[in-house]
């Protein structure tokens, strides 16, 4: 049986997100639009690793891409950390304080 330790995010979301290189994009998405070459040359990477991080973020929900001329051009996805911080902010609404709710030991 598996549980979903935060309702209505999938994992794939956070697995995308806790890759270092991935964040990285994810942090130079959210200010402006950028192609793979852009990415590359910003993270010291090659430009087809730059494109499977790429995948990933956009396989997760993440990134989403539009074709200008002969480049594609990435950006974030609107709404999709604000989803995210959602979730993570529903596990903390019923963190109760030292003591208060403590489940015995049998």
């Amino acid at each position: 049986m598996t549980i979903d330790v935060i309702p209505d995010v999938r994992a794939d979301v956070l697995k995308a997100l806790a890759e270092p290189r991935r964040w990285r994009i994810v942090e130079l998405l959210s200010c402006e639009e950028l192609c793979v070459c852009h990415l590359a040359e910003e993270i010291g990477i090659a430009q087809p690793l730059a494109s499977h991080h790429l995948k990933v973020l956009r396989d997760a929900g993440l990134v989403e891409s539009e074709k200008h001329r002969q480049w594609t051009y990435y950006r974030l996805r609107p709404g999709a950390l604000e989803d995210l911080a959602g979730a993570i902010g529903a596990i903390t609404s019923c963190c109760p304080t030292p003591g208060e709710r403590r489940r015995p030991c049998t």
